[in-house]
């Protein structure tokens, strides 16, 4: 493990000239799937038929923490289907709960190695996990999603872990759907409520959202560079991170597929520039979230063009 080389002067630049005290220290990661070392699965994703298991997952991610130390990578997200059919209101033989206590050793173990390799986790449940729904029945267990995923960190130690969740839907009426969004964190048990962090989105939801849910609940923003010049804001950068308090800020960097019609769409991979910008605005050392399609593979090419086109950025990178 290479964990706080660049803190032990590894990145200094060649000319010998120290990089400036304005630009902060940051952390790269990625999300889920792993496509270098031949390919590497990270959950149990069978069908409910074939029996999937949360131990199963559990021996994957060991093999994949392997490979993220290998290649300095201290940031990870773990896929939604970490805990099989945990929340599905007709399966309760995969009861979150139930799984995780099942695990508790094999929890404790994985955890410890993660804390030994430094690596913070976090996950990000997806499009059905909607708590401003207006169906009640769908916000219900769209909140049970989320004490899934914050009990998971728990168990696995994850002091810093972050559930990331976006607003949901505006059902033709912004200021109502925040207003749904604050009431159903509310109702969240204080574990979550800490896990959980708001991020804006691309088309409904702007920084200047989120922020007044911050100011509302007191949950943490997620800021996302590229959702914020697609929907932009009077917020900055600077607004989103100082939700955090004395935790450490996460971000969200993906670049746009030039050869799409949608502005919204990630590239393959994420663009130098666009990393250096986030760090230049950040107010104190962050962990950046690579949301590309290649995955760890973006991640090392993100290093070696950094190191060319930003070196003094480079340099910054904690591993």
């Amino acid at each position: 493990m290479q964990a706080g080389r660049a803190e032990e002067g590894g990145g200094v630049p060649s000319d010998g000239a120290p990089p400036p005290d304005a630009l902060a220290r940051f952390r790269l990661g990625f999300a889920v799937k792993i496509l270098g070392d031949g390919g590497l699965k990270t959950s149990d994703a069978r069908r409910w038929q074939s029996g999937p298991q949360l131990s199963v997952s559990l021996d994957l991610l060991d093999v994949a923490f392997d490979y993220l130390d290998r290649i300095d990578v201290r940031l990870y997200r773990m896929a939604s289907s970490t805990i099989p059919y945990g929340t599905h209101p007709d399966l309760p033989e995969f009861d979150y709960r139930r799984q995780i206590d099942a695990c508790a050793e094999q929890l404790a173990a994985l955890g410890t190695k993660a804390q030994h390799f430094g690596l913070r986790l976090s996950t990000h449940p997806g499009q059905y996990t909607v708590i401003n729904a207006v169906d009640p029945v769908l916000v219900t267990k769209s909140l049970l999603d989320l004490e899934q995923d914050a009990a998971l960190l728990d168990a696995l130690g994850q002091r810093d872990g972050v559930v990331v969740l976006h607003v949901g839907g505006a059902y033709g009426d912004k200021p109502a759907a925040l207003a749904r969004w604050a009431t159903a964190y509310e109702r969240l048990s204080e574990r979550a409520q800490r896990a959980v962090a708001v991020e804006h989105d691309d088309r409904l939801f702007s920084l200047d959202d989120v922020l007044w849910l911050h100011a509302r609940t007191g949950a943490r923003v997620v800021y996302d560079i590229h959702h914020d010049r697609c929907l932009p804001a009077t917020s900055t950068l600077a607004d989103a991170y100082a939700t955090w308090g004395e935790a450490r800020p996460k971000v969200h960097v993906s670049s746009p597929r030039l050869d799409s019609s949608r502005l919204e769409a990630h590239a393959d991979y994420a663009a130098p520039w666009d990393v250096a910008e986030v760090v230049r605005r950040a107010p104190g050392p962050l962990d950046v979230m690579v949301e590309a399609k290649a995955k760890d593979l973006a991640i090392l090419a993100l290093r070696a063009q950094l190191l060319r086109v930003e070196p003094m950025v480079a340099a910054l990178e904690e591993r």
